[in-house]
């Protein structure tokens, strides 16, 4: 049975210890009091490892590296302080490649924080916002410290959490966190209307993080049996499914669900989630498993990228020389959207940052999705088809979507001149 203690009783020195570690939700998902307590008591642990997904709390900061080694997936969100500073070691892995890395022991879990649902009237408690990596992670960790949050969404999922997984329980009653994301600009909506114009109805689609896909979401109200097949989900899904233009009515696996791994939007979505059977949140094995996707016909995967250089290669990890983005599970969709009978592999980024160049000659961080992965290339100015092109008809594209200032400059690069 489960110990439910209070959270000022709790004494993380007792049960992590030193060289172990810990793991815990990403996004709206961290368990706030659990994550505010480690940090607080990391002197009282000594030296530990925290491995992290996205960090969207302030919890996070550098200092805090006198006991704590930080590693991750990704330097989005609060990471990037982290990167910037020199504290966070990056595993530059496929997101589908977490769930084996995890079982086989070579990612190790010893101790997992979880803020979960209460329990159902079967006693089944719910992993709530993330599932996704946190199901293997339950399956291997040592110790299962968990937030029982009254105000967290009982969210449908591969497996319930029993008490019998949970060693600790700490009981709160707060609003989760929330990624409420602004309002899309003016190249925003270009981009979003260049790639809107590429989706037909019927299409299964994943898309990646940020105000980008909630904007091309936005464009897509006069669609029909639109379906998701994603790793995150964000508010635009929960409006396209009220709004019945998302009822994945033609998907070929997996019929009459929206399948996600997380949420990355506000109380709205959580609360379009809670209890609701038409949204199902399945590990990271299942949303990014090369068999699983396979299957689905007429997949769409819209992703972004930092820069992508003239023959098609991606960098979605490094700008100015600081992780900010990850490898994560972008050449996944992409592979299999190129297989899926109708797909469509996307890849939409704004021309520019600032006044750099996002279409580049030479990539400026690594290569992310090799240009053999790459697919249809959107920016403000337009879509690049890349597939089937050979690499002097692929710059041509690719200068073409660029912003016009920096055109003449690409070209002479192109040519090496």
């Amino acid at each position: 049975m489960a110990k439910i203690l209070e959270l000022n009783a709790l004494d993380l020195g007792a049960l992590v210890r030193p060289g172990d570690t810990v793991m815990w939700g990403q996004a709206d998902a961290e368990p706030l009091p659990l994550t505010q307590a480690l940090m607080a008591q990391r002197h009282a642990i000594g030296r530990f490892n925290a491995f992290l997904g996205i960090s969207y709390s302030d919890t996070l900061k550098a200092e805090y590296a006198d006991c704590i080694r930080f590693s991750g997936y990704a330097g989005t969100g609060g990471n990037r302080t982290l990167a910037k500073a020199g504290k966070l070691d990056i595993l530059p892995c496929h997101y589908s490649h977490l769930h084996q890395l995890m079982a086989s022991g070579r990612l190790k879990v010893d101790v997992l924080l979880l803020q979960l649902a209460p329990a159902n009237e079967r006693g089944e408690y719910s992993l709530s916002i993330a599932h996704e990596y946190l199901i293997p992670a339950l399956e291997s960790a040592r110790v299962v410290i968990a937030e029982v949050n009254e105000q967290a969404p009982w969210t449908c999922g591969e497996r319930p959490v029993l008490e019998t997984d949970i060693d600790v329980i700490v009981r709160s009653d707060r609003a989760p966190l929330e990624v409420v994301h602004p309002q899309p600009g003016a190249t925003e909506q270009a981009i979003a209307h260049h790639v809107a114009s590429l989706i037909e109805d019927g299409a299964t689609l994943q898309f990646g993080l940020g105000a980008l896909p909630e904007a091309i979401l936005g464009q897509l109200a006069d669609r029909r049996d639109l379906g998701v097949h994603s790793g995150a989900i964000g508010d635009q899904v929960a409006a396209l499914m009220q709004a019945g233009v998302i009822n994945n009515a033609r998907k070929s696996i997996d019929r009459g669900v929206s399948i996600a791994g997380i949420m990355f939007g506000s109380k709205r979505l959580h609360d379009f989630a809670h209890r609701n059977a038409q949204i199902q949140f399945r590990s990271s094995a299942y949303t990014h498993g090369p068999g699983v996707l396979a299957q689905i016909e007429r997949f769409t995967a819209i992703n972004s990228a930092v820069e992508v250089d003239l023959s098609g290669q991606i960098n979605a990890e490094v700008a100015a020389g600081v992780y900010v983005g990850a490898v994560g599970g972008a050449v996944d969709f992409l592979r299999a959207a190129h297989y899926s009978k109708g797909g469509l592999p996307i890849v939409a980024l704004p021309s520019t940052a600032g006044k750099h160049s996002r279409i580049v000659a030479k990539l400026n961080g690594p290569v992310s999705t090799p240009r053999s992965d790459a697919g249809l290339i959107v920016t403000e100015y337009g879509v690049a088809d890349l597939r089937g092109a050979g690499l002097a008809e692929r710059a041509r594209r690719m200068i073409a979507i660029a912003h016009p200032d920096q055109r003449e400059r690409l070209e002479r690069e192109s040519r090496g001149a």
